[in-house]
């Protein structure tokens, strides 16, 4: 999905000081971090979350949320350095979700509160799933070309996004994944090399669960586009298309049911979780 491409522009000022408030925190954490001497996959485990966040969150291009700076002022001995922060950061959140545009604002509403989400993945990598490095080589082989500076807002836009995965309670989330969405190596054989094992990753998370469509099925129930299945707390499930850059949300009961049948039909054709994962370490053996 390219949700983020439709965005309006932030002024000068709001970019800058959004963009220093992150960079600053990072900084502090890396410091606070290291003089603690803990590697960012020990500091990770200790406030829950993988290393890619770590390193994310210390280069600014990942907002640190604010329950997380609650732990980690703590477990830095920060003395209340990182929770002084919380508020400019809630602030700066409020202000990026206003940064959608009128369309798809109210998906993106809907996914920060959903209770379940499912995706269908028919030709890339989900970009809740997607790495730093992958996620750029999205941006940057796209066209129109995009300036560097727009190409890392929306990377640290997508990272942000993916805070749904540390949510508590966590939303139920399941994907289906087209066989040759592992087979492509987006960005080249090392930056693929680390997409699969964050798949591997976040396959493990109890909450997840990742399906691989095998290639040499026959029959197919879905062969349009990608899609999203989401159910907010409190509402009917949603589905969300996107084709060319034109963003469908669907509420309509109907269609809804019609894209979750297949979806189901699409779950009871594909590998199993755990045989899904053999194959993705299998493709990862083979790089």
């Amino acid at each position: 999905m390219t949700e983020e491409r439709q965005r309006r522009p932030e002024t000068p000022a709001e970019a800058e000081g959004t963009t220093g408030l992150f960079t600053a925190l990072g900084k502090m954490l890396k410091l606070l971090r290291e003089r603690k001497g803990l590697t960012q996959k020990e500091f990770g485990l200790l406030v829950g979350c993988g290393p890619d966040a770590v390193s994310a969150m210390e280069r600014g291009v990942r907002v640190p949320r604010p329950e997380l700076l609650e732990k980690a002022d703590e477990i830095l001995d920060a003395g209340g350095l990182l929770k002084q922060a919380i508020p400019e950061v809630k602030e700066a959140m409020k202000r990026a979700r206003t940064r959608h545009p009128e369309w798809y604002r109210g998906y993106a509403v809907l996914e920060s509160q959903a209770v379940e989400l499912h995706h269908y993945c028919n030709h890339a990598v989900h970009g809740l799933l997607q790495t730093e490095d992958h996620a750029r080589a999205v941006f940057a082989k796209g066209r129109p070309f995009l300036s560097e500076e727009t190409i890392e807002k929306r990377v640290a836009d997508r990272l942000t996004r993916q805070q749904v995965f540390e949510q508590w309670p966590p939303p139920a989330v399941s994907y289906v994944l087209e066989e040759v969405v592992l087979d492509q190596p987006i960005g080249g054989r090392r930056v693929h090399a680390d997409q699969l094992r964050r798949l591997l990753r976040v396959g493990s998370m109890r909450n997840v669960e990742i399906q691989i469509m095998p290639t040499e099925v026959e029959e197919h129930p879905n062969l349009g586009s990608a899609f999203n299945l989401l159910t907010p707390k409190g509402h009917q499930q949603v589905a969300y298309t996107e084709a060319q850059g034109y963003p469908r949300l669907i509420t309509d009961p109907e269609e809804v049911r019609e894209i979750a049948d297949r979806y189901g039909i699409m779950r009871a054709m594909a590998l199993p979780p755990k045989e899904s994962g053999e194959l993705i370490e299998k493709k990862l053996e083979e790089l």
